[in-house]
Order: structure tokens, then sequence, then C-alpha cells
């Protein structure tokens, strides 16, 4: 485990590497190359299970970027590797996401003046994407070598829910032979997210016979029912240490407004800082079900008997944490007050929840610059100041994969 010093140290060294020093000038030389790869790749849509095109596209870059076996896993991913010296089989990652949360169908046509970048993705995570295919072109320009193997990622399943898909295959064989991972999502330069949000996803779905709203009239009502169970679960009392949160955040059912639905179905978030907590609102929210379908069948009709009610876990992202004397974090330190940045670790759901739960060594960053309009089509990202974010995440990467 390194301690602060020797990470110090050996950030110094390779900061004053010549070879390094290259790869910082054509970081900076090259920002427009890395907005067109931007712009080129935010242009091709990547709806949650429709990121295909968006990978084939990565690979290619790959390819053009001289990385070995570029290719695309079974569940949609990019991935190409830069070979170490000592071929061991110790390796570290490097990842961005490439999946959006737009539906298929919504309007792809990002804009670029000067160093604004307008469009669904652009930032979230135009910018990650980017800064990978940047990084990789740095250390092929300056031969650049690590002792481990250092895989390109870009990854699918990261948003809604796709339920970290995309991360979970590629843990799912890792073999324990991953030293770290860094995980590049979104803009800025000055976080760290350490601490792996847990969170909980579930589907709520309330059936009963229909009927016409006037003469069926009295039959139970799912929408009704469904709103008396969120009424419930939303009295259910929630701590602020550990932090924990729930959220309704759709709710759809019925045909037309003379008809009583056949059914209703709402979607919850649930999320916690404590896995405990996400045990105790997955109970509570049985409950609430529960007791709704029951109160509405009691004392009824016959036909009232016949409402049913189903709860599907529709996603579940592990919590976890990196620990503060991980070499790992002793090594960002040390990048960040080489380069006086202000590390301010966060709390948050990305890519790293499955390397944190596994207990890798990992970190989610941002990618530099600024971004805003997050998750809506008027998305944008301004590469300004990029070049400082991208020389944190190369002495990191390097630093990590010198064995």
């Amino acid at each position: 485990m390194a301690s602060s010093a020797r990470a110090t140290a050996s950030i110094a060294r390779l900061a004053a590497d010549r070879r390094v020093h290259q790869a910082f000038q054509w970081l900076h030389l090259h920002e427009p190359q890395i907005m067109r790869w931007q712009a080129e790749m935010v242009a091709i849509a990547a709806p949650p299970f429709g990121e295909q095109a968006r990978a084939e596209w990565l690979c290619a870059r790959f390819r053009e970027l001289e990385l070995e076996a570029p290719h695309i896993d079974e569940a949609g991913n990019a991935i190409a590797t830069r070979r170490g010296t000592e071929r061991s089989s110790q390796r570290v990652l490097i990842s961005a996401h490439i999946d959006t949360v737009f539906p298929a169908g919504t309007p792809v046509e990002p804009t670029l003046r000067g160093s604004r970048l307008s469009g669904p993705g652009a930032c979230d995570n135009g910018a990650g994407v980017a800064a990978t295919l940047a990084l990789a072109a740095a250390m092929q320009h300056a031969g650049l070598e690590t002792a481990h193997d250092v895989i390109f990622i870009g990854n699918v399943g990261e948003e809604g829910e796709g339920d970290l898909r995309g991360m979970r295959h590629i843990y799912r064989d890792a073999d324990g032979a991953i030293a770290a991972h860094l995980v590049l999502d979104g803009a800025g330069d000055q976080t760290a997210v350490t601490h792996a949000l847990g969170s909980q996803r579930w589907l709520v779905t309330v059936r009963g016979p229909g009927g016409h709203a006037w003469t069926d009239a009295g039959r139970p009502n799912p929408i009704v029912i469904l709103s008396r169970a969120i009424q419930k679960f939303s009295e259910v009392a929630l701590p602020d240490a550990p932090r924990t949160t729930v959220n309704v955040g759709t709710i759809e059912g019925g045909t037309a407004i003379n008809a009583i639905p056949e059914q209703a179905a709402a979607r919850f978030d649930l999320r916690s800082t404590d896995p405990e907590q996400l045990i105790r609102l997955e109970v509570e929210l049985h409950r609430a079900v529960e007791d709704a379908v029951l109160a509405a069948s009691r004392g009824q009709r016959e036909e009232a008997k016949s409402v049913r009610s189903s709860i599907e876990k529709i996603g579940d992202r592990p919590a976890g944490r990196l620990a503060g004397d991980s070499a790992l974090m002793s090594l960002l330190q040390a990048v960040d007050r080489h380069l006086a940045i202000r590390t301010e670790p966060r709390i948050a759901s990305t890519d790293a929840n499955i390397p944190l739960s596994l207990g890798v060594p990992a970190v989610s960053l941002g990618a530099g610059g600024e971004g805003g309009g997050i998750h809506t089509r008027a998305e944008w990202y301004d590469g300004r100041g990029r070049e400082s974010a991208l020389r944190r995440i190369l002495l990191l990467l390097l630093a990590l994969a010198a064995g």
C-alpha cells in the first residue's frame, strides 16, 4: 500500500519524465481534435439498450490509435488494450459509458460553436468518452510505457434501467486481476466519487377487472389503489444520517377518461449510503402495496377480490467505498497536490459502484471542462480548461499502471 510520501515521490518522477511532457503537449495542442471526436460521437444516437452504432464508432477510433484487439463484447461494451511491458495478469481499467438517458427517436443534432458543444449527451457522457480517446492518443504519441496492461472501455448500461449491465459484464469474469479502475463521467476536474451510493429500483403494478366508468361504477380502480400505496409509502420516516431518499419517478395506467383502468404502474427509486436502509425500504414498499390491495378488496363485491399486484426489481446498484488509506487514494491526492487541485470526495451512483462493491480500488472522475443541462435536450459542454483534468487523469493512470 503506497504511503503519502511514496505516492508523492512517484508522481514527482512521472511529472519529470520527458515523455509525460510530450503527452501533455499533445493534449494542449489537440483540443480541436478532441472536440471533433466528441461531436462525432454525440451525433450517433445511443439510447438505453441501443448503443451498438456508437460502440462500433469507438472501436474504429481505437484501431486508428493502434490499440490492440478492439472489439465489442457480449454486453455491447467497446474494449481495446494498450499492452504493458511486464505482460503480467494485472491490468488497469479506464472506462466511460457510451449510453445516454434519451429514448430512441430523440433528435440528435449537436452543434459546435467554438469550444461549446450543445446537444443531448454532449457532456454526459461525451466528455468522458472523448477523454479516453485523448489519453490513448497522447500516450501513443509520447511512447509512454506502463508495466501493467491498460484496458480502454466504452461501456453500455450506465443510465436509467441499464442497471450497470455493461460494468457487471466486465467484472463477471474479472478473476481478481484488476489492479485499479478509473471511471470518467461528465465534466469537472476537482471532484472524485469515492463512495458509491447504493440504490434499488422497483416497478409496482396493480391490476383489476376494469370496466365502464358508469355501468361498472364501484369496481376497484388500480390507479386509486396504487395512489394509496404511494401515499402510504411516502409517509415512511427517512433518516438524515445515513442519508436516504425515495422517489416515484413515473406513474402510468388507463386508456380513457370514461374507463376504469385494468392496470396502473409506478417506478420507485430508493437510495441510501447504508444497505440496511434499502432493505428496510424494500419491506415498507411491499407492506404499503399489500395494505392498499387488501383495503380495496375488504368488504367489496366479488370482482374486487380479483385485484392483483406485483413488485418487480428493475435495478440494483450496490454500495461501496474506496478506503481512505488505499494506494489509489494516496496517488490521487498526490496528483492533485502536484497540480494544485483541491480534491472533493463525493457520494454518487456511477459505474464505479460495481468495482467498489467488489473491493476493487476505483474512483469516478470528471473529464474536465464545464457542462450543464444534464439529461435534457438542452445539454451542453464547454471544453475550455479540459487540459487540466486530462493531465490529472493521465498522471494517475500512469502511476497506477506502473506496477
